[in-house]
């Protein structure tokens, strides 16, 4: 914040002071730096149930109330049905902060489709999972950066009750050659225990041997990768000491980054930054959103390059945004 804007907030508070009045003061939005040359910038964002206007409607009208039964695998919740519609200036809030967050290459969740994401990132190509249903997620890839759409891990979905892995290759047959997955892991189990009964732990638990299998073919085959989503999991609570019942037990971590095979070590970005907030009126304390390195792409990373968009406190309150927010890093490519 310059001397300009604190001179300008504390002349606020003194005349809010005066007067008598309460004055909250919203969060200012965190901006990512500029990239340099030479650099790719990945990111994952989820957007939250992002359906284009035109197929919204009919989306509606056939939607899921509570404890209800899908009729078909595009359903929508009644809840989702009655707050989620987005306008085109919605979108174009969107596509406002899908520039200033200026990523190459975006891990997205919770997309129906081009139609919907093509809207918010208008440079990129996308290679997106082949769910019929409306959550879907995949990579948005700025055009002109060489890449193939990988196969897709089915074997996390469990049986079709969560979301597919995506796979993406940059730079495929050249010494920037990367291997990237997309996930969007079961909700509900944050920092619960794995070994919970809660429905959420369980199938979480159940999708970390699919991921671990992974990461060990990656690490087997000596690629650089990475995996990038939303993992619904504060993966640093996990590397805490354990204190007390309450404690959040070791689990999805640990499995990836056992060091076995060699090269399976892992990197996350977010570790050592201080978490933010989308916007000041939400409360969480810790990120799920992850983008998780192997530690031989990691010696790419740009030191300092963490990147965290957050959005500004009244577009947020005047526009449908999401309630996820995006981060990512810089990594630094061979010439």
């Amino acid at each position: 914040m310059n001397h300009k804007t604190c001179a300008a907030r504390a002349l606020l508070m003194a005349l809010a002071f005066l007067s008598g009045a309460t004055v909250t003061l919203a969060a200012p939005a965190v901006q990512p730096a500029p990239k340099s040359l030479g650099t790719l910038r990945l990111a994952t964002w989820n957007l939250e149930w992002l359906i284009a206007p035109r197929d919204f409607p009919a989306l509606a009208k056939t939607c899921v109330p509570p404890n209800g039964e899908p009729s078909n695998p595009r359903s929508i919740p009644c809840d989702v049905a009655t707050v989620g519609a987005r306008t085109n200036e919605d979108f174009e809030a969107l596509a406002s902060y899908a520039r200033k967050l200026d990523a190459d290459v975006i891990s997205l969740q919770e997309v129906d489709g081009v139609a919907a994401a093509g809207r918010v990132f208008k440079e990129h190509a996308f290679c997106l999972s082949s769910r019929p249903h409306v959550q879907n997620n995949g990579f948005a890839i700025r055009r002109g950066i060489p890449y193939r759409c990988g196969e897709e891990v089915v074997s996390l979905a469990l049986g079709g009750r969560v979301r597919h892995g995506v796979e993406l290759v940059l730079y495929p047959g050249t010494d920037r050659e990367l291997h990237l997955l997309s996930v969007h892991l079961k909700s509900g189990c944050a920092r619960q225990g794995l070994d919970s009964r809660r429905e959420a732990c369980v199938l979480l638990a159940r999708q970390i041997p699919e991921l671990e299998r992974w990461v060990d073919a990656q690490a087997a085959a000596g690629h650089r990768y990475a995996i990038l989503g939303d993992f619904n999991r504060d993966l640093l609570a996990e590397r805490e000491p354990a204190r007390g019942d309450d404690a959040v037990r070791p689990g999805l971590w640990s499995a990836l980054d056992d060091g076995d095979p060699p090269g399976a070590r892992l990197i996350a970005v977010v570790e050592g930054q201080p978490y933010s907030n989308c916007t000041s009126s939400q409360n969480y304390n810790g990120y799920i959103d992850h983008v998780v390195l192997g530690a031989s792409l990691a010696t790419w990373r740009v030191p300092g390059s963490f990147v965290r968009l957050t959005y500004d406190d009244t577009e947020a309150a005047q526009r449908k945004l999401s309630d996820h927010c995006p981060v990512g890093v810089d990594l630094r490519l061979p010439r």
